[in-house]
Protein backbone atom coordinates (compact mmCIF):
# COMPACT_ATOMS: atom_id res chain seq x y z
CA UNK A 1 0.00 0.00 0.00
CA UNK A 2 1.26 3.74 -1.13
CA UNK A 3 2.33 5.85 2.16
CA UNK A 4 -0.42 8.14 0.52
CA UNK A 5 -3.00 5.43 1.17
CA UNK A 6 -1.66 5.38 5.03
CA UNK A 7 -2.58 8.93 5.20
CA UNK A 8 -6.41 8.62 3.81
CA UNK A 9 -6.87 5.59 6.27
CA UNK A 10 -5.01 7.81 9.37
CA UNK A 11 -7.44 10.59 8.19
CA UNK A 12 -10.53 8.51 8.16
CA UNK A 13 -9.45 6.43 11.57
CA UNK A 14 -8.88 10.01 13.16
CA UNK A 15 -12.63 10.59 12.58
CA UNK A 16 -14.63 7.50 12.89
CA UNK A 17 -12.91 6.04 15.66
CA UNK A 18 -14.37 8.50 18.13
CA UNK A 19 -17.80 8.02 16.70
CA UNK A 20 -17.14 4.29 17.12
CA UNK A 21 -16.06 4.68 20.95
CA UNK A 22 -19.38 6.87 20.96
CA UNK A 23 -21.99 4.99 19.75
CA UNK A 24 -20.85 1.02 19.98
CA UNK A 25 -18.88 1.33 22.98
CA UNK A 26 -15.32 1.71 24.15
CA UNK A 27 -15.05 -2.08 24.93
CA UNK A 28 -16.81 -3.43 21.13
CA UNK A 29 -14.99 -6.23 19.09
CA UNK A 30 -15.26 -3.45 16.20
CA UNK A 31 -14.15 -0.51 17.86
CA UNK A 32 -11.08 -2.27 18.75
CA UNK A 33 -10.72 -3.74 15.54
CA UNK A 34 -10.51 0.03 14.09
CA UNK A 35 -8.30 1.57 16.71
CA UNK A 36 -5.86 -1.42 15.85
CA UNK A 37 -6.46 -0.56 12.29
CA UNK A 38 -5.69 2.98 13.26
CA UNK A 39 -2.56 2.11 14.78
CA UNK A 40 -1.16 0.08 11.94
CA UNK A 41 -1.92 2.70 9.58
CA UNK A 42 0.69 4.69 12.18
CA UNK A 43 3.23 2.14 12.05
CA UNK A 44 2.78 0.90 8.51
CA UNK A 45 4.38 2.40 5.64
CA UNK A 46 6.91 5.93 6.05
CA UNK A 47 6.28 6.15 9.97
CA UNK A 48 8.09 8.56 11.70
CA UNK A 49 9.32 7.82 15.05
CA UNK A 50 6.67 9.69 16.65
CA UNK A 51 4.41 7.22 14.85
CA UNK A 52 5.98 4.67 15.42
CA UNK A 53 5.60 5.73 18.93
CA UNK A 54 2.07 6.40 19.22
CA UNK A 55 1.50 3.12 17.49
CA UNK A 56 2.87 1.07 20.35
CA UNK A 57 1.50 3.13 22.99
CA UNK A 58 -2.16 2.74 21.32
CA UNK A 59 -1.92 -0.72 20.95
CA UNK A 60 -0.28 -1.77 24.32
CA UNK A 61 -3.97 0.30 25.06
CA UNK A 62 -6.26 -1.70 22.56
CA UNK A 63 -4.66 -5.11 23.88
CA UNK A 64 -5.52 -4.56 27.45
CA UNK A 65 -8.73 -3.69 26.52
CA UNK A 66 -9.66 -6.27 24.38
CA UNK A 67 -7.62 -8.98 26.52
CA UNK A 68 -10.25 -8.31 29.08
CA UNK A 69 -13.05 -7.78 27.29
CA UNK A 70 -12.53 -10.82 24.35
CA UNK A 71 -10.17 -12.93 26.82
CA UNK A 72 -6.47 -13.84 26.12
CA UNK A 73 -7.27 -16.65 23.49
CA UNK A 74 -9.49 -14.55 20.72
CA UNK A 75 -8.28 -14.21 17.76
CA UNK A 76 -8.71 -10.59 17.83
CA UNK A 77 -6.34 -10.70 21.08
CA UNK A 78 -4.05 -12.46 19.41
CA UNK A 79 -3.73 -10.13 16.08
CA UNK A 80 -3.36 -6.55 18.03
CA UNK A 81 -0.57 -8.69 19.93
CA UNK A 82 1.30 -9.80 17.09
CA UNK A 83 0.49 -5.87 15.74
CA UNK A 84 2.19 -4.59 18.86
CA UNK A 85 5.25 -6.50 18.49
CA UNK A 86 5.73 -5.87 15.00
CA UNK A 87 5.40 -1.97 15.72
CA UNK A 88 7.62 -2.56 18.85
CA UNK A 89 10.61 -3.99 16.31
CA UNK A 90 9.96 -1.37 13.96
CA UNK A 91 10.38 1.31 16.80
CA UNK A 92 13.41 -0.56 18.73
CA UNK A 93 14.63 -0.49 14.83
CA UNK A 94 14.26 3.07 14.18
CA UNK A 95 15.73 4.27 17.60
CA UNK A 96 19.08 2.06 17.07
CA UNK A 97 21.61 4.27 15.69
CA UNK A 98 23.22 2.77 12.78
CA UNK A 99 26.46 0.94 13.36
CA UNK A 100 25.37 -0.06 17.03
CA UNK A 101 23.78 -3.47 17.67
Amino acid sequence: MSSQRYEEVKTLLRRLVPVARRVLGENDELTLKMRQTYAGALYLGCATLDELREAVTRLEEVERTARRVLGGAHPTVLNIERSRRVALLKLRAHETPPGSA
